[in-house]
């Protein structure tokens, strides 16, 4: 996915995806047993561009879905 992204944004996505990561894990700290709804997915904006992601408790992962530079 990060093919030909400037590797400067692929250092912010990382580090916003960290911090999401940890938002997480502290309101679905049940992790595979939560059972509602997955939350909605939202967009991240770092300096060099932006990201579009996806949190799923139930695999206690954040997923990235785009990434776009600007």
């Amino acid at each position: 996915m990060t093919a030909g992204t400037p590797p400067v944004l692929v250092v912010q996505v990382e580090d916003k995806a960290a911090e999401l990561v940890r938002a997480a894990e502290a309101l679905y700290v049940h992790g595979e047993a939560y059972e509602g709804l997955s939350p909605q997915g939202g967009t991240a904006l770092v300096a060099d561009g932006m990201f579009v992601y996806q949190v799923v408790p139930r695999h206690e992962r954040v997923y990235i879905l785009q990434i776009t530079a600007w």
